[in-house]
């Protein structure tokens, strides 16, 4: 997250007095229908506001029906084509026959409450979108509305926290990546939670400290609290070791990951950890 305090510096100016209705500029993407063909396909979205906000979308040969949906999302300072070549998910949508989508943050940012960049300085509706995005998908019959699962890595860790905590219950399972829960969260169903921190991480902390984004010196919360919290939340009982990982099951599962020395990355296998978590839920 530190990454993004440059490039907001420059571009703050710019957004004064913003209300998250500007978006950034790009090309045009295609308006069509979502394809069946195999492959990677950029789309426009109108969210009712000026502008649009984009997204990509990985579709496995052979899509006969509505699929599982992934929901990526990419880190600060990053974008949803960086995040699709890195996060390893494209290779597990062509495995397991699942559809990804890769949305882009707005100007590299997503605003997830309590972080980051311009995206949170602008008060941009990131749930909003995402949540637009799944009822067109759905809509269209790409998606399976019992199968929708949300993922992120860092700033889109907060955002994958925030559509568990503010959305309407559309999301059976979220997987959070080297990410704090910086917000008031009151989820509206029991969500089934994956939660992943190297403990050698210093843009977000293990243990608490740091700065939540370049205009709050505020330090994140520990990661303990982030499972403390889903552990009541979903009303589990105690960890228990379950090969490298911890986990408790109940009506929903929270699965616990810490990575001994992990530093603010995305971990290699971390798609396909994630799927075998979200396919059993």
């Amino acid at each position: 997250m530190r990454r993004l305090a440059l490039f907001v510096t420059v571009c703050c100016l710019a957004l004064a007095g913003c209300q998250g209705t500007d978006e950034p500029e790009r090309k045009p993407g295609k308006t069509a229908k979502p394809p069946v063909a195999t492959g990677t396909h950029r789309y426009k979205l109108d969210v009712g506001t000026p502008g649009h906000r984009e997204y990509l979308l990985r579709v496995p040969a052979g899509l006969k029906g509505p699929a599982p949906l992934v929901v990526a999302l990419h880190g600060g300072a990053s974008n949803a084509e960086r995040f699709e070549k890195e996060s390893g998910f494209d290779g597990v949508s062509d495995d397991e026959k699942i559809v990804v989508a890769y949305p882009d943050g707005f100007m590299l940012s997503w605003n997830a409450g309590g972080c980051c960049g311009p995206a949170k300085v602008g008060k941009v509706d990131d749930v909003g979108f995402v949540n637009k995005m799944i009822d067109k998908l759905v809509g269209q019959g790409v998606a399976d509305p019992k199968k929708i699962f949300v993922t992120g890595f860092s700033n889109g860790g907060g955002l994958a926290y925030k559509m568990a905590c503010d959305g309407p219950g559309k999301v059976r399972a979220i997987g959070v990546v080297s990410a704090a829960l910086i917000m008031d969260c009151a989820p509206s169903r029991p969500v089934s939670t994956m939660i992943v921190h190297g403990t050698a991480d210093r843009s977000v902390p293990y243990k608490g400290g740091g700065q939540r984004d370049f205009n709050d010196k505020r330090p994140f919360p520990p990661f303990s609290k982030a499972v403390d919290f889903w552990l009541k939340e979903d009303e589990l009982g105690a960890l228990e070791q379950d090969g490298k990982c911890r986990q408790s099951e109940g009506s929903v599962t929270v699965r616990v990951c810490t990575r001994a020395g992990g530093t603010h990355e995305w971990p290699e296998g971390m798609a396909r950890d994630l799927w075998n978590f979200f396919s059993t839920t």
